[in-house]
């Protein structure tokens, strides 16, 4: 068993390091940027304006749920235990540094989930059930057609299931279950219990349900989490110019890390930057296309645009609040802290202990229940991911017994450690972005041609003036 383990961090480690998986995903999204010359800077204001103030679906057409449920559903997937623990990791061993090119992952990647969203909801169709399945597995199946086509799709659609119950299920509810066990002495049984009932509530009422909770609960968490890091920003206001120009030099320079870190150099720093940044947003992977794909409306541009933002706030604005903190704190070189959700922790009661000591208690608390939720929803997203993917490989008849067996492996996730399983589901989880990756890069001239037609309507600003496009059938 051990051989196997090792074998399989082995892989991992070679798919996401930085010979596979990192120059692909970057150089894709570059290309994409170009191709779209710079769509993202472009609209950006347009893009957030569509998502969080007009929230509302395209009149009486095809679709699950609104633009808005459907970015919540994406941002419940990706803002998770990444943007804590995983941005922590990338300061604490590449250095601050890291955040720079977490920045720039993060800036590319909107090009490359605004075509991702594009292409998922021009290429969706209707299950059985009339609702909308899409993603890369049916943009690449009736986008690029043919052997090469369906061959891509069926791969996703395989690597995306079985992701779903690691990355997707298992960790999320063993780190729900650690966190509570830790500071609260539950144990993990009890705690796999109420995540399965709390879980089967939401997730056996499908997209729409899942949808709906999304939308009520994502947008709050955020909130509260920023609040709580601008508070401690705050606080510490005159450490700030320091911290972003050591964010800036260690970019370019490295620095050393102290504490229980080993030493970080400039491709230390490029290689966890990026890995780090891809991991928290997805962007790449092909998932979030498979929740714009639910959108109610027939325009591909408009929820592509709504789509890219999902990247925005999780990367650019969430995991930097994350990362901030632990500079300004000085988190990132403390002696004690050898994981991720604790050196956020240290980080958060470090930096409200200077108001109080309450308050101090009170900010290792508050990382404790934000990756709790941050967990669930993950869990959540990735459920309705799943069972899409089951959906194309099986049918509808698929999504169901689908769902059943995602709501029991939560308990076995909260109570077991299962490295293994999760060995293989990182793997997965990374052979998903191969052929969603060739499948961008081919049906890039769709992407281009459809943004072109779009934004040639003097009135695109308008949403209600541009005309439906008609998805083929």
């Amino acid at each position: 068993m051990e051989q196997l383990q090792s074998t399989l961090d082995e892989v991992s480690n070679i798919l996401w390091g930085p010979a596979v998986l990192i120059p692909l995903l970057l150089l894709t999204g570059l290309f994409l940027m170009i191709r779209l010359r710079l769509l993202q800077f472009r609209v950006l204001f347009h893009a957030l304006w569509l998502a969080l103030v007009r929230r509302r679906e395209d009149g009486d057409v095809k679709g699950d749920i609104s633009h808005y449920q459907a970015l919540s559903t994406a941002l419940a997937a990706t803002v998770g235990v990444g943007n804590i623990a995983g941005a922590a990791l990338a300061i604490g061993v590449g250095g601050p540094g890291a955040l720079f090119w977490m920045w720039v992952t993060g800036l590319v990647g909107m090009a490359t989930k605004y075509s991702e969203a594009l292409l998922g909801v021009k290429f969706r169709r209707s299950d059985s059930k009339g609702e909308q399945s899409g993603g890369p597995m049916f943009y690449l199946s009736r986008g690029l057609g043919g052997g090469l086509g369906k061959t891509l799709g069926v791969l996703f659609a395989l690597f995306g299931a079985i992701a779903a119950f690691g990355i997707g299920n298992m960790t999320q509810a063993h780190e729900v279950a650690a966190q509570l066990q830790n500071n609260w002495q539950i144990p993990p049984w009890i705690s796999g219990a109420v995540l399965v009932v709390v879980a089967a509530a939401v997730i056996l009422g499908g997209i729409k349900s899942i949808g709906r909770f999304a939308a009520a609960v994502v947008p709050v968490m955020i909130v509260l989490y920023i609040a709580a890091t601008l508070t401690i920003l705050a606080v510490n206001v005159g450490e700030l110019p320091a911290a972003l120009a050591l964010v800036f030099t260690d970019a370019f320079t490295g620095t050393a890390a102290a504490g229980g870190f080993a030493g970080s150099t400039i491709l230390i720093a490029i290689q966890l930057g990026v890995s780090r940044g891809i991991f928290s947003n997805e962007s790449g992977l092909g998932t979030g296309a498979i929740a714009a794909a639910s959108a109610k409306t027939n325009q591909p541009v408009r929820q592509a645009m709504v789509s890219m933002t999902q990247t925005f706030i999780d990367t650019i604005i969430v995991v930097t609040m994350t990362c901030l903190v632990i500079i300004v704190t000085g988190a990132w070189t403390a002696n004690n802290v050898d994981d991720g959700s604790l050196m956020t922790s240290w980080a958060m009661s470090e930096g409200l202990s200077v108001l109080s000591p309450a308050l101090g208690a009170v900010g290792g608390y508050t990382i404790a229940v934000a990756v709790m939720v941050f967990a669930f929803t993950t869990l959540l997203g990735w459920c309705y991911y799943g069972e899409r993917c089951m959906d194309f490989l099986f049918g509808r008849v698929a999504v169901v017994p689908f769902r059943l067996v995602f709501v029991l492996m939560i308990m076995v996730g909260a109570t077991t450690q299962l490295n293994i399983v999760w060995g293989f589901a990182d793997i997965a989880n990374a052979l998903m972005a191969i052929p969603n990756l060739i499948g961008l890069l081919l049906l890039s001239p769709v992407v281009v041609n459809e943004t072109k037609k779009y934004f040639a309507n003097p009135d695109w600003r308008d949403p209600d003036a541009v005309p439906d496009v008609r998805v083929p059938v």
